[in-house]
């Protein structure tokens, strides 16, 4: 009897053994599968991640590119076709070219197209740097007497500069947070604040004292009256790795705020 007894406890013990052998294997097992299919997620992440940047990169580069072509068109052709309206103008008057001078009107009109052709023109923005391409967009604004606009630069600001990607992304952003401002706030004053950092960042702010907006409404139910520009900003941002905020309210205007670094 003892020797049963001894070989049922021998053959139990090997059976819980293999038991926990065989439960330790499938916890092993899971462990593994679970394993992979967290660094399988994490990949399938990473890559759609990847995809959503390249696209976002590329609807960038294409709009950059159309709009450059719209801006040498206007530049090489349609600015130079008004140009030789000066001729004709002047021949119909009987004056002599030398003597003649051109309608006010028609100056205008030429030197709009031309400031047009130079604010689409991404390489030329990119060469003159962000602080010129704001002025000359604040200058031609002051013309027109719509609003009153205040532009400030920091004094740091001549020891530091964004390469030419950013800098065109933040003067498009620029660029549309004043169209908003000028079609739908009915602002009578805009300020633009260009903050270069100790810490390498530049702080671009557009504040309108206009009639605000609720942004999450604007922003999920883009109209023709206003919105695809909020959903543009942000993609305009984030193709740059740049902080973009805007705080607005019904009756409190409008601040758009964009945060990049210079590195």
């Amino acid at each position: 009897m003892p020797d049963q007894n001894k070989e049922i406890l021998s053959i139990i013990l090997i059976g819980g053994l293999l038991a926990l052998g065989l439960l330790l294997f499938v916890v092993i097992i899971l462990f593994i599968y679970q394993k992979r299919q967290h660094a399988h997620e994490k990949e399938m992440v990473e890559l759609k991640e990847k995809h959503e940047k390249e696209l976002l990169r590329s609807q960038v580069e294409i709009q950059e590119k159309t709009l450059q072509a719209i801006g040498q068109e206007l530049h090489d052709n349609i600015a130079a076709q008004l140009q030789l309206l000066m001729f004709p103008v002047s021949a119909l008057t009987g004056a002599e070219f030398g003597n003649y001078s051109p309608p006010q009107f028609l100056k205008t009109i030429i030197d709009d197209v031309r400031h047009l052709a130079h604010s689409l023109h991404s390489d030329r923005i990119a060469n003159i740097g962000i602080r010129m391409a704001i002025e000359f967009e604040v200058k031609a604004l002051r013309k027109t007497n719509e609003v009153g606009i205040d532009f400030e630069v920091n004094d740091i600001e001549s020891k530091k500069s964004l390469n030419p990607e950013k800098t065109v992304s933040l003067f498009r952003m620029f660029q549309e947070s004043l169209n908003n401002a000028l079609k739908h706030s009915k602002a009578t004053h805009i300020k633009i604040s260009l903050l270069f950092s100790t810490d390498d960042t530049l702080t671009l702010i557009i504040k309108d004292n206009g009639i605000g907006f609720n942004v999450a409404e604007k922003q999920h139910k883009p109209s023709a009256s206003g919105g695809v520009g909020l959903m543009s900003m942000p993609n305009r941002a984030e193709s740059i790795g740049a902080a973009f905020l805007i705080n607005s309210g019904e009756g409190k205007g409008t601040t758009v705020t964009i945060v990049v670094h210079l590195s």
